[in-house]
């Protein structure tokens, strides 16, 4: 594959000799090599299938570790289920409460998922879906009209 490409772009290059035929190849146009019109095709999809989806997700994690405050629920990387008792705003810590007596301190990236916010949310697009459901009404459909005829008769 290697070879394919330094070959390829050995025929791209400007000062190219003509082959043995005597008539050099066309190469004048920038995009007359393929590579030379896949490349930006490729940026692209490397931009939106990459790139776009890691800084949504940087954004994400973010707005989660900014929001999260005193008695949140939340889940850690390891695992661990318990409930935010503070929040450090100079140092990048949380102390969280696991069971009756045990207090973790940890750091805030550990923090995976918030159940409180999530709670909120879900409870916020059931309001929101129940509200549209009871201001469309349901269409009246009229009863049958079918007629029927008897046996034998067209």
């Amino acid at each position: 594959m290697f070879n394919t490409l330094m070959i390829l772009l050995a025929d791209a290059a400007p000062g190219t000799t003509a082959p043995a035929g005597g008539t050099p190849q066309g190469g004048d146009s920038l995009f007359s090599n393929p590579i030379m019109f896949f490349l930006p095709v490729g940026i692209v999809l490397f931009y939106f299938l990459f790139l776009r989806p890691a800084r949504k997700q940087e954004q994400e994690k973010a707005a989660l570790l900014t929001t999260t405050k005193k008695n949140d629920k939340i889940i850690t990387h390891s695992g661990i289920y318990g409930t935010v008792v503070s929040v450090s705003e100079k140092e990048d810590e949380i102390v969280v409460r696991v069971d009756d007596n045990v207090r973790l301190k940890m750091v805030k990236n550990s923090i995976l998922r918030n159940l409180t916010n999530e709670e909120a949310v879900k409870e916020a697009k059931a309001a929101k879906g129940a509200k549209g459901a009871k201001d469309t009404k349901s269409p009246v459909i009229p009863s049958s009209t079918a007629v029927t005829t008897k046996d034998g008769g067209a």
